[in-house]
């Protein structure tokens, strides 16, 4: 007995259903092969490992008390194709002989630039009018949260700075 239609025989499918589960197969592994960039991309931020470097970024005689400066070093990209668009910045400040500090030049808002206003003492953001006292504390504006702070260290009369990836984020930290 023979479940098949009338006019079809066994072979018939037979081939229909080994062409139906070759093609199904042959849509998987191009699907699998399409997908595996998207997955690899998205778990790459929680599989990468953080790099973090100490780079140098003048030495302490370079900054005056009470002056802000910018300053720019070669930050820790995980990414080999990121050589030449490595480079990051930083606003540098001696706020004593030996204590320092330094600021993203990224808006906590979006990323912008933000600039250096020496006479109003203010970290000014051009895109949303984010606005940032010299502490780097948020003023006023659309970010969450004040500037980013870079950890620095002296070595051997030379100010480090610790490079990283930098959180820029809608997100409170």
């Amino acid at each position: 007995m023979c479940d098949c239609e009338e006019g079809q025989d066994k072979d018939t499918i037979k081939r229909r259903n080994f062409l139906t589960k070759l093609t199904s197969g042959i849509g998987m592994v191009i699907g699998a092969i399409l997908a595996f960039p998207m997955i690899t991309a998205m778990l790459d931020p929680v599989t990468r490992k953080k790099k973090q470097v100490w780079r140098r970024v003048g030495s302490m005689n370079d900054f005056k008390l009470g002056e802000t400066k910018m300053v720019t070093f070669k930050s820790a990209s995980p990414y080999t194709w990121s050589k030449k668009i490595a480079n990051s910045a930083a606003y540098v400040r001696r706020e004593s002989s030996n204590d320092f500090v330094a600021f993203s030049v990224n808006c906590a808002h979006l990323g912008c630039p933000v600039r250096w206003v020496e006479k109003s003492e203010l970290f000014l953001c051009p895109c949303h009018g984010g606005v940032y006292y010299k502490d780097g504390s948020r003023a006023a504006g659309p970010p969450p949260r004040g500037l980013y702070r870079y950890p620095l260290r002296v070595k051997d009369e030379v100010l480090e700075i610790e490079t990283q990836a930098i959180p820029i984020t809608t997100m409170d930290a």
